[in-house]
């Protein structure tokens, strides 16, 4: 049984003392929760802080990005290792605005991924087609690239201790989402790419999250869909009484 993670992504948003202050009211709201998982990503700035907070509370937290370095002369980056010291448990890696902006390659993606793993973390690693490539026909090629790349190499043992997120580039941001049919074929798909490099076994087990304007009025019929096992959420988990009803979603 594949137990399902929401995880909210705050990405640059969030001063430490409006994070301390939200996740101190995200407890009051979900209580102890026992059949899902919630995950807290808020900037590096307030990752000990939001640490702190939800100790002893259920819920789990991690980082928007790691280097694949131990350590070095690489400024602006925090590696895996710092991430593991102050109790982060998931890191979410290749995210489409990173991939966009920054300009990161599968290559880059896959060394991220093989040194969250070695240090113990655990990757959301964040797959999605643009819109032309969507209109194009080539989603699934696209998915496939990104998948295939992203977890080179990987054994099954590490595979399990990933989460993949598909996210259609189209639907971040935009007010748009993909519709529950579309968000289960790629899912499936990408079930079945897990299945090919894995084995059945190893794919049946890995929880693939929908991202991409997920938001509460939407959150039920996603995740009615056999292989949607949870949603990476964005602008909707700034928003206390949003984000909670997202994560308790109805079955």
């Amino acid at each position: 049984m594949r137990i399902p993670i929401i995880a909210g992504n705050w990405k640059m948003n969030k001063t430490t003392a409006e994070a301390v202050t939200f996740v101190q009211s995200l407890k009051k709201e979900l209580g102890q929760l026992s059949d899902r998982l919630c995950v807290i990503c808020p900037p590096f700035t307030a990752l000990l802080s939001v640490a702190q907070e939800l100790k002893g509370s259920g819920i789990e937290w991690g980082a928007q990005n790691l280097f694949w370095e131990t350590e070095g002369a690489f400024t602006g980056e925090i590696s895996s290792r710092m991430l593991k010291e102050i109790g982060a448990s998931y890191c979410i890696l290749g995210h489409c605005e990173r991939r966009k902006i920054l300009k990161e390659t599968d290559e880059m993606v896959h060394r991220k991924v093989k040194k969250a793993l070695a240090e113990g973390l655990s990757p959301i690693v964040c797959v999605g087609e643009r819109l032309e490539e969507r209109e194009k026909g080539i989603t699934f090629d696209v998915i496939k690239s990104q998948v295939t790349q992203d977890l080179e190499g990987l054994k099954k043992e590490e595979v399990l201790r990933c989460v993949l997120a598909y996210e259609p580039v189209w639907a971040i941001g935009t007010g748009r989402n993909a519709t529950p049919l579309q968000a289960q074929e790629v899912h499936a798909f990408i079930r079945k790419l897990l299945g090919e490099q894995f084995g059945e076994e190893a794919a049946s087990k890995v929880r693939i999250q929908y991202g991409g304007s997920v938001k509460p009025d939407n959150i039920d019929e996603l995740m009615a869909e056999d292989d949607v096992d949870g949603a990476l959420v964005g602008g909707a988990s700034l928003d206390i009484k949003s984000f909670a009803r997202i994560v308790n979603f109805k079955v």
